[in-house]
């Protein structure tokens, strides 16, 4: 999320012809063309931040702008040339980092939080203690997970969470 991205496609000095056709998992579809013999480029119901990568008579890769989750789905990219057609298909999946929150509760429980994240995040903690997990599923396919750390009789100055995800790990530490 937030990055750009480039979707490489076939090139070829020989291009007569390149179609982008985009399905969203939501929303409408998306069409971008462009026709070498008029130097021509097509637009039909993309957003600014879908566009060619620049100088697409030479490279017709698509470049998506600040990526977002509404970007996911499939983008196909067909290619007219002299020599044949030739096509690339993807399936774009957006991975959202989770934003992690350390706190202690009333009852002196470390509580972590990996919010809004796609896929959800993994909780671990140091030292390994009994906790319990709960998550929450969001409409924009991004997930919170809460872990609450439970305070036993011993006096721990110190506990770590681990938040685990594909877009990146991370802790935090704190003393309840």
């Amino acid at each position: 999320v937030g990055n750009s991205f480039v979707l490489a496609c076939p090139p070829n000095s020989n291009i007569i012809m390149v179609t982008w056709k985009i399905n969203p998992n939501v929303g409408g579809a998306c069409t971008l063309g462009y026709r070498a013999d008029q130097n021509k480029i097509d637009r039909t119901n993309c957003s600014d931040s879908i566009n060619w990568k620049p100088r697409s008579d030479q490279d017709p890769a698509l470049e998506i702008q600040q990526v977002e989750v509404t970007h996911e789905g499939k983008y196909i990219c067909e290619v007219v040339t002299m020599d044949g057609n030739f096509d690339n298909q993807y399936h774009l999946t957006v991975l959202v980092p989770p934003t992690l929150t350390l706190s202690c509760d009333g009852e002196g429980n470390a509580v972590c939080e990996a919010a809004a994240a796609k896929p959800a995040a993994q909780i671990s903690w140091v030292p390994e203690r009994n906790s319990s997990l709960q998550t929450k599923s969001h409409d924009n396919g991004t997930v919170t997970v809460l872990s609450r750390f439970t305070a036993d009789s011993t006096n721990l100055t110190n506990t770590t969470c681990i938040v685990s995800h594909l877009a990146g790990n991370q802790s935090k530490s704190i003393t309840c």
